[in-house]
């Protein structure tokens, strides 16, 4: 030996890589305007992902984000300020996971944390509005909401499990 104390030796762990994950974020303008360009850049990335136009899982996704917008820009407006859009794919063995997520600015009106309690009316049949979250709730694996960490308001959010064929 040369009289150097040996170098001490570190375990390695073997562990499996991590999944590849794509993310998009970008604002938009709290129009019906942003609200359209907002969908059409999700289908665009969720394409380019690997999630295909015209397939299901696409279309789920697509409407999943034309309504949390629509709900962004309709309810959560506040004059002068945008909406954010986050779009996250991990891809796994089996599928992918995509988390959607839409930031407003508006913190006082609240997204109803479920569909309307059993025996409560339905919208009208005429009425223009109130499905959207229960579109959101039936697509989706799971949707909710959370204050938003950087201001004031909140961000509503839906995950789906997109299965490989």
């Amino acid at each position: 030996m040369n009289g150097k104390p040996p170098l001490p030796v570190r375990p390695v762990r073997v562990t499996q890589p991590p999944a590849p994950t794509n993310h998009f974020t970008m604002r938009f303008s709290s129009t019906p305007r942003g609200a359209r360009l907002a969908r059409c850049l999700a289908g665009e990335r969720l394409d380019a992902w690997g999630i295909a136009y015209g397939s299901e899982p696409h279309d789920a996704l697509t409407l999943i984000v034309a309504e949390l917008c629509a709900n962004a820009v309709c309810h959560g407006r506040v004059p002068g300020r945008d909406f954010r859009l986050g779009l996250t794919v991990a891809q796994a063995p089996d599928g992918a996971s995509v988390a959607v997520e839409v930031t407003d600015t508006r913190g006082e009106k609240l997204p109803e944390p479920s569909p309307a309690p059993v025996g409560s009316p339905d919208p009208p049949d005429d009425a223009e509005g109130g499905r959207g979250l229960l579109l959101v709730a039936a697509l989706a694996d799971d949707w909710g909401w959370y204050p938003r960490f950087d201001g004031p308001g909140k961000t509503v959010w839906a995950t789906l499990h997109a299965a490989s064929r």
